[in-house]
């Protein structure tokens, strides 16, 4: 527990992570149609602090690499399982028009998937490595990234005259 090494797992989680991010970026009519207001100073230090000590631990700590069969492969292939969805909702974000209201909307019941996959994922991430340092960073991460999401679809639904 808490040894230090290359995590092949927590690489390829930061490529499936700025992939689809990257093309969004890219995006800039999009970007700028989903800018609501000031960021909260507070949520913007979480996020960026999460985002920040998350990537880093994911890629330092080998605990995350996959060590062969036991039952903590169950907190791994839940978290996968979560950054795929992820996945599966950038990809319905980029088909079509790329509209503020897709990156809000919910998928499978999951509110705001966007903010909310990506830091439950790393948190499962860190119970299977036992990184205690990565599971408190991804909180940090979740708590910033979900309440700027939630203050954005707030913002948004205001400006669209819809009731949250």
């Amino acid at each position: 527990m808490g040894y230090l090494g290359l995590s092949w797992v927590g690489l390829v989680y930061i490529i499936l992570l700025f992939v689809p991010n990257i093309i969004w970026a890219k995006n800039r009519k999009a970007r700028k149609a989903s800018r609501t207001e000031p960021e909260n100073r507070v949520l913007l230090l979480m996020e960026r602090g999460g985002q920040a000590t998350t990537m880093v631990l994911i890629l330092v700590f080998r605990d995350t690499n996959l060590s062969g069969y036991s039952p903590w492969v169950w907190w791994l292939t839940a978290s996968a399982f979560f950054l795929l969805l992820y996945e599966a909702a950038w990809v319905r974000c980029f088909v079509g028009e790329i509209t503020p209201d897709k990156l809000y909307q919910s998928l499978l019941g999951i509110p705001m998937p966007l903010a909310t996959l990506p830091a439950f994922s790393f948190l499962l991430l860190g119970v299977y490595g036992r990184v205690i340092w990565l599971i408190a960073s991804s909180t940090v991460l979740g708590g910033g990234h979900i309440g700027i999401h939630f203050r954005h679809r707030r913002t948004l639904a205001k400006r669209e005259g819809e009731a949250l």
